[in-house]
């Protein structure tokens, strides 16, 4: 009888060590081209998208591209940072948005909640929806990365409209052909754009837009030019300029806006 119920034991304890085992997050995880979203996410055994990878890294981690691929549209509801450093990391979001960032203040109270995008090709093949779009989050730094062809739905590169302040910083970044490019909106919360060393050209109705008295962008060292209206200002929002930028012929809207 002892020898049978320290058998049943071993196997409990073994299965729950199994369950452990498989419920565990990396801090870092990696997606390949030639991934599955069935692995563990190691770098020997890759994940296949940014959505698989997603659920196997933790809170803080990071998600890396191993070799060239398209990784899929992805929403992000934790802090943590998706690289891909010298690999093209590639998501096609056709009809879809390319990335939704949605951090629940309950969950992650401010600052905690910070998400990093590096190096990506963002390509919505005319339908997509937006980019990137922030609903909620503290900061978010948004480098080296492309953003093009969202012409679907609202068609925003980049949409800013989170319900709590959040600080969004462009790093580097092209935005093009788009039906808009960088749209700020809040009545409420200060919703703050930087856009630095950034390229926002030929996108049809907008380069930057910012709507409410909480909505900021900053313009340093960049070219907002080629839309029908490249500085949208309207109801207190305000968009600044160093001086040192290169902005199209499309005059504000709000001259009182742009400082």
């Amino acid at each position: 009888m002892r020898t049978a119920c320290k058998l049943i034991i071993a196997a409990l304890a073994a299965i729950a060590s199994s369950t452990l085992s498989a419920n565990a997050q990396a801090t870092r995880t990696w997606v390949s081209g030639v991934g599955d979203d069935a692995n563990p996410c190691s770098r020997t055994a890759p994940c296949k998208t940014f959505a698989g990878a997603i659920s196997k890294t933790a809170n803080n981690g990071e998600i890396s591209v191993l070799d060239p691929g398209g990784f899929g549209a992805v929403t992000i509801t934790k802090p943590i940072s998706i690289v891909s450093d010298g690999s093209l990391g590639s998501i096609l979001s056709a009809s879809v948005s390319g990335i939704v960032i949605n951090i629940n203040s309950a969950t992650f109270p401010p600052p905690s909640r910070r998400v990093i995008i590096d190096g990506l090709k963002i390509n919505g093949a005319g339908t997509g929806l937006n980019g990137i779009r922030v609903l909620g989050a503290d900061s978010v730094q948004i480098r080296d990365t492309t953003i093009m062809n969202h012409r679907g739905g609202a068609g925003f590169g980049i949409d800013v409209q989170s319900s709590l302040a959040v600080d969004v910083m462009l790093d580097n970044v092209t935005i093009f052909g788009n039906l808009g490019g960088v749209n700020v909106s809040s009545t409420g919360s200060v919703n703050r754009v930087f856009v630095e060393d950034s390229v926002i050209s030929k996108n049809q109705t907008f380069s930057v837009k910012a709507a409410g008295a909480g909505a900021r962008i900053t313009l340093n060292r960049s070219t907002a030019r080629g839309a029908a209206l490249d500085i949208d200002v309207s109801n207190s929002a305000v968009v600044g300029s160093y001086g040192n930028n290169v902005i199209g012929s499309g005059a504000p809207n709000d001259t009182n806006g742009l400082q």
